[in-house]
C-alpha cells in the first residue's frame, strides 16, 4: 500500500490537479483507509469471580491500535474488536456466543477470558471452524486437544505450576507432601497432574484433602495426619478461609510451607472478610514464610519485542488507559499483559498466513464458518508462534497452551519477596543471589526422627557392680575357709566339696551381673551377641551349681529320714558320690539344653522400638528411643522350657526343705541352714522372673531388679551356709583342737562317736553287774524250789505209806497242774512218776543256755527284775 501510494503520487503531480493531489496525499497518510477489515469476537468479564476485563481489554484494545498502526503486519487488513462482558458465567456466556456467532460480521477468532467461560467457547468453536485464543484461562482441562482441538491460550496452563513445584520439592529434598483443593474443575485437574509429576519424581502425597466452602474439616485432618509440606489450590476468598483454620489449629511455623497460588494480590490477607472470624494480625500470622508460584506475566528483562515496547513502558501506558486507577483494586491487572500479548500474537499469525493463503488462492477476507482451509493455515500459524513480547517469551506448546517462565516468592515480614525463577522451557531454576529462606533453612517434608539408643544408668551398673564385686570376694573368703577347714569334723560332717560347689555357683551367678549391663554402650554391634551368651551361660550355670549342690543336700536328707525303718537301715549309710553325681546331673541337663538352644536358635541382638518423643521447644524432630534385647526367634519358647524346669526344682526344694525341718542328723549337719537358703533363692527366683520379663522395655527397672535379685540371693545364701560354721570354729576354737589332735594321733577319728563308744562300754559294765545278780538270785531261788520240792516228797510218801498201813491204795490226783509248772522261759520238769522224786532234781530248772550279758531276751529281762 506504501509502495502504491508513492506511485500514484510521483504520477499525479504533473498530470493532475491540486484537488487530485491532496485527495492522494489524505489516502496514503491514513493507511486504515481502503483496508478490509477482520473482526475478533471477545468476551471480557467486567465483573463476577473474576473481572478480568477490566484491565485486559484496555491492554488488548492498546495492541490493536499499535497493529493497526503497523505497516508491517497485516497491511491490506484491519483488526476490529468486538466484545461482550461475560461476567466470567458460563450461562451468560453462552448467550453471547449465540449472538457473536448468528451475528453479522462474521469473526474470525474468538477470544474469551475465564477458564469456565473458554470451556464452553472452545468446545463449541470447532463446529464453526473458528480459532479461540484465551488471554486468562488457567484450567488444565483445556490443554485437551481432543476435546479443544482449535484452543490456544497465552495465559499458561495452572499445571505449569507444578514442574516447578516438583523442581523445589527436588532441590529441598522432600519426598512428602500434602494437598488441600477447592473442589473444581481448575483445581482438580491441576491436582492429578501434579499427582502424576511427584510420582515420576519418587514423591508420595500421603495427605490429599478436598473441600466445597469450609475448609475446617480438611485442615484439621492435616494436622492430625502430621502434613508438613503442603501445596493449597483455592481462590483467593477460600485462601482467606483456610488460613483462618490453620491459625486455629496452629498449622504454620518453622515446621510447615505452604505453596499457595501466586495471583493472588498482595495484601489480599489483609482484606476484611466477613465469611472469617480471624484478625489481620492472627491472618499475617498465620500466612508468615509461605512460598507463592506466579506464572511470569511481564517481562523481568528490558527488552523490545514484537510491539517496540519493554515491559515498563507498557505498564506505564497502560496506567495512563486505567486514568490513574489503583492497579490493585482494577480486577485483571495482573493479566492485562497476556491480553496484551494475545492480541499480537493472534496478528502475527494471521499475518503469516497470508502468502500461504494467496498460494492456495485464498483471502482472509474470504473466511467463512464453513471454510475449514483457512482455519487450518491459521491453526498453523498459531502453532508454530515465537516471539518476545511484554509478559515475555511467547511460545506454545503441543496443546495449544503457552510456555512461560515461573515466579518464586515467599512471604517474608509480610510482604512478597522473589527467591526465584524457573524456565519452563529449559528445565532451568535460577536463584536471586540476596534469597534468603526465613530461620535457618527450608524445614523437614515430614518430621525429622532422630534414633536414640536407651543406655542403662551408667550409676545404677557401677553402684550394682560394686556389690557383686562385694560378694564375689565374699565367696572367695567363703571357698578358702571351707578349703581350709575341710579337716575339721563339723565341716566335714556339712559335705566342704557340696559348699565349694555352692560358693563357685554363686560366684558365677554374681559375674553374671557384669554382661547383664554391658549394653551397645560399651561393646560394639556385632560383640553384642557374645556379651549374649556371657548373660545366658554364667547364670545358667552357675544357678545349677550353687541350687544343685544345696538341692542334692536336702534331698538325701529327706530321702534317707523320711523313709520307712526298714529302707532307712539300708539308706543311712551315706556315699558322697552320690551326691556329686546328682548335682552332675543337674548340671548336665543345664549344659545340653543351652548347647541345643544356641545350635538351634541362637541368641542374638534385636532393637525395640517406641514411641517416638518430641523435645522441647519448636524443633521439627522426633526423638525414636531404641532398646536393645538379646533375643532368638524363639526365646519365649525357650524361656518357658528352662523356666518351667527351674521352677520344679525351686518348688521341690521348698517342699523338701519343709519335711526336712526337724529332722537332726550328723551326716549333713547344715541342712536346716541349707533350707533357709533354698526358701530365699525360690523366692526372689519367683518373683525376679516374671516381673524382669515384664519391665523389660525399662531398661534401668530390669536391671536392677534381675542384678539385685541375684545379689541378695547370693549373699544370703552363703551368710547362712557359711557364717554359722565361721562363728562355731572361731568361738569355740574347734578348728584348733580338732587340728592337733589329728597331726598327734594321725587318725581321722570322731571325737563324737569315741564319746559315745566310751558311754556305751559303761552302760555295757553296769548291765553286765546287773546280770550277774540277776543269775545269783536265780541260783538261789532254784536251791530253795528243790528244797520245797524235796519237803513235799518226803511228805507225799509218809502219807502213801500210813494209809497203805491203814486202807486200800487211794488214787493220788493232781488238782492243778500248773503248780508244778515251770517259770517262763524255763523247760518243763520231767512227769514220770515212776522215776525217784529226788532223782535229778537239781536239773529240773536249767537256766536257758542263750541267756547271756549280750543276748537278753527283753522277757527274760523282766523275769530278772521282779
Amino acid at each position: 500500500m506504501a509502495r502504491l501510494c508513492q506511485i500514484l503520487l510521483l504520477r499525479s503531480v504533473p498530470r493532475c490537479s491540486l484537488t487530485l493531489t491532496l485527495t492522494l496525499i489524505l489516502f496514503c497518510s491514513c493507511p486504515a483507509l481502503g483496508k478490509k477489515k477482520l473482526y475478533i469476537g471477545a468476551l471480557f468479564p467486567m465483573s463476577g469471580g473474576w473481572p478480568g476485563g477490566q484491565a485486559c481489554l484496555p491492554s488488548a484494545q492498546m495492541a490493536l491500535d499499535l497493529v493497526n498502526k503497523r505497516t508491517d503486519i497485516l497491511p491490506d487488513y484491519e483488526l476490529e474488536l468486538i466484545h461482550y462482558d461475560s461476567m466470567c458465567d458460563p450461562g451468560e456466556a453462552t448467550k453471547l456466543l449465540y449472538d457473536l456467532l448468528y451475528t453479522e460480521p462474521i469473526k474470525i477468532v474468538l477470544m474469551p477470558g475465564c477458564s469456565s467461560v473458554s470451556t464452553l467457547v472452545a468446545e463449541a468453536a470447532r463446529m464453526w471452524n473458528l480459532i479461540v485464543l484465551s488471554y486468562g484461562s488457567s484450567s488444565p482441562a483445556l490443554s485437551n486437544r481432543q476435546r479443544f482441538p482449535t484452543f490456544f491460550r497465552t495465559h499458561p496452563s495452572a499445571t505449569l505450576h507444578n514442574p516447578t513445584r516438583v523442581q523445589l520439592f527436588q532441590k529441598w529434598k522432600w519426598t512428602k507432601i500434602a494437598t488441600i483443593q477447592q473442589t473444581t474443575e481448575v483445581f482438580t485437574s491441576t491436582l492429578d497432574d501434579l499427582e502424576e509429576r511427584v510420582r515420576e519424581a519418587g514423591i508420595e502425597i500421603s495427605v490429599r484433602q478436598s473441600f466445597l466452602t469450609d475448609p475446617a474439616v480438611a485442615v484439621k485432618n492435616l494436622k492430625r495426619q502430621d502434613a508438613r509440606i503442603i501445596v493449597g489450590l483455592f481462590y483467593e476468598t477460600e485462601a482467606r478461609k483456610v488460613f483462618c483454620e490453620v491459625y486455629k489449629e496452629k498449622l504454620y511455623g518453622k515446621k510447615y510451607v505452604w505453596f499457595l497460588i501466586g495471583w493472588y494480590a498482595d495484601n489480599w490477607f489483609k482484606i476484611k472478610d466477613a465469611s472469617i472470624n480471624c484478625t489481620v494480625e492472627q491472618m499475617t500470622e498465620a500466612v508468615e514464610g509461605h512460598v507463592t508460584t506466579e506464572i511470569v506475566m511481564l517481562n523481568p528483562e528490558t527488552v523490545r519485542g514484537a510491539s517496540k515496547l519493554t515491559s515498563q513502558e507498557f505498564l506505564a501506558q497502560l496506567m495512563s488507559k486505567l486514568g490513574g486507577k489503583n492497579p490493585e483494586e482494577t480486577g485483571g491487572f495482573q493479566e492485562a499483559p497476556l491480553a496484551y500479548d494475545a492480541v499480537w500474537a493472534l496478528a502475527l499469525a494471521l499475518n503469516k498466513t497470508v502468502g500461504p493463503l494467496k498460494a492456495k488462492g485464498h483471502r482472509l477476507e474470504d473466511f467463512n464458518y464453513n471454510n475449514r482451509d483457512i482455519t487450518v493455515e491459521i491453526y498453523r500459524a498459531m502453532n508454530t508462534s515465537s516471539f518476545e513480547g511484554v509478559s515475555g517469551h511467547v511460545v506454545f506448546d503441543a496443546q495449544g497452551s503457552r510456555m512461560a517462565w515461573t515466579l518464586i516468592e515467599q512471604l517474608q515480614g509480610g510482604s512478597y519477596k522473589k527467591i526465584g525463577y524457573y524456565d519452563s522451557t529449559k528445565g532451568n531454576l535460577s536463584w536471586y543471589g540476596n534469597d534468603k529462606w526465613i530461620g535457618s533453612g527450608p524445614p523437614a517434608d515430614q518430621t525429622v526422627v532422630i534414633e536414640e539408643f536407651r543406655y542403662l544408668s551408667q550409676k545404677l551398673f557401677v553402684s550394682v557392680s560394686v556389690f557383686a564385686g562385694l560378694g564375689i570376694l565374699l565367696g572367695i573368703v567363703c571357698l578358702t575357709f571351707n578349703i581350709y577347714n575341710r579337716n575339721v569334723r563339723y565341716i566335714q560332717n556339712s559335705q566342704p566339696y557340696l559348699n565349694n560347689m555352692t560358693a563357685v555357683g554363686c560366684m558365677m551367678a554374681l559375674a553374671a551381673v557384669f554382661p547383664l549391663g554391658i549394653d551397645g554402650l560399651h561393646v560394639h554391634r556385632r560383640q553384642f551377641p557374645v556379651v549374649c551368651q556371657f548373660r545366658l551361660w554364667l547364670l545358667g550355670l552357675g544357678f545349677s551349681i550353687a541350687y544343685g549342690s544345696m538341692f542334692t543336700k536336702i534331698w538325701w536328707v529327706h530321702a534317707v529320714f523320711t523313709k520307712k525303718d526298714e529302707k532307712k537301715d539300708k539308706r543311712k549309710h551315706l556315699e558322697p558320690w552320690k551326691l556329686y553325681a546328682t548335682v552332675g546331673v543337674l548340671l548336665c541337663i543345664d549344659i545340653l539344653s543351652l548347647i541345643i538352644w544356641q545350635i538351634l536358635d541362637p541368641l542374638h541382638i534385636t532393637v525395640e522400638k517406641f514411641t517416638r518423643e518430641a523435645p522441647k521447644g519448636d524443633l521439627d524432630v522426633l526423638i525414636q528411643p531404641l532398646l536393645e534385647h538379646c533375643s532368638s526367634e524363639k526365646m519365649t519358647t525357650w524361656l518357658g522350657v528352662v523356666y518351667g524346669y527351674k521352677g520344679l526344682l525351686l518348688l521341690l526344694g521348698i517342699f523338701l526343705a519343709y519335711e526336712t525341718k526337724s529332722i537332726s542328723t550328723e551326716k549333713i549337719n547344715d541342712h536346716r541352714a541349707v533350707g533357709m537358703a533354698i526358701y530365699n533363692v525360690a523366692v526372689l527366683c519367683m518373683i525376679t522372673a516374671p516381673v524382669t520379663m515384664i519391665l523389660s522395655s525399662q531398661q534401668d527397672a530390669s536391671f536392677a531388679f534381675a542384678s539385685l535379685a541375684i545379689v541378695f540371693s547370693v549373699y544370703i545364701t552363703l551368710v547362712v551356709l557359711f557364717v554359722p560354721k565361721m562363728r562355731r570354729l572361731i568361738t569355740r576354737g574347734e578348728w584348733q583342737s580338732d587340728a592337733q589332735e589329728t597331726m598327734k594321733t594321725g587318725s581321722s577319728t570322731n571325737n563324737n562317736d569315741e564319746e559315745k563308744s566310751r558311754q556305751l562300754e559303761r552302760e555295757n559294765k553296769e548291765l553286765q553287774k546287773i546280770i550277774q545278780e540277776k543269775e545269783e538270785r536265780v541260783s538261789e531261788l532254784r536251791n530253795q524250789l528243790s528244797e520245797r520240792q524235796a519237803l513235799r516228797s518226803r511228805r507225799r510218801a509218809s502219807t502213801i505209806t500210813n494209809q497203805n498201813n491203814s486202807s486200800p491204795a487211794l488214787t493220788i490226783t493232781h488238782s492243778d497242774p500248773r503248780s508244778l509248772a515251770p517259770p517262763p522261759g524255763y523247760p518243763a520238769p520231767t512227769t514220770d512218776l515212776h522215776s525217784h522224786p529226788f532223782a535229778n532234781s537239781s536239773s529240773l530248772y536249767q537256766p536257758d543256755s542263750n541267756i547271756s550279758r549280750n543276748n537278753c531276751h527283753p522277757s527274760r529281762l523282766q523275769l530278772l527284775y521282779k
